[in-house]
């Protein structure tokens, strides 16, 4: 389910696009499910047509969705790809941390303080 806040700061596109997102990567929406089309989920969330269509190209410039023409967009199975190389990446930096002595609380603070880092300049990207 999802739920636009109107009072929220973040742009409804950006919420839109997140929770998506979220979804496919928690794979409540598996690779290859059918996503409804623009104008219907944005006469479903009350949002212009514009509002989704911007989430769901920002979500397949990331590889999460794919638009197969006239037959609609799709929850890709590139996402899936894009999930086993996050796994990968973190097995390495586990590999990385151990090997020079950092305890895990701090490489855990090295990764949030980095994911701050590129939220915070994700927005200047748009």
């Amino acid at each position: 389910m999802i739920v636009i806040d109107a009072d929220s700061p973040v742009p409804p596109f950006e919420q839109l696009r997140a929770q998506l997102a979220r979804q496919i990567q928690d794979r409540t929406l598996a690779a290859g499910s059918r996503l409804p089309t623009i104008r219907r989920l944005a006469a479903d969330l009350g949002l212009a047509v514009n509002t989704v269509g911007r989430a769901y190209r920002e979500l397949e410039e990331a590889g999460l969705i794919e638009t197969r023409g006239r037959a609609g967009s799709f929850v890709s199975a590139a996402g899936e790809q894009a999930r086993e190389r996050a796994l990968q990446a973190a097995a390495d930096y586990a590999a990385v941390v151990a090997s020079v002595g950092i305890d895990s609380s701090e490489a855990l603070r090295i990764v949030e303080a980095a994911l701050r880092s590129f939220d915070a300049a994700a927005p200047a990207s748009q």
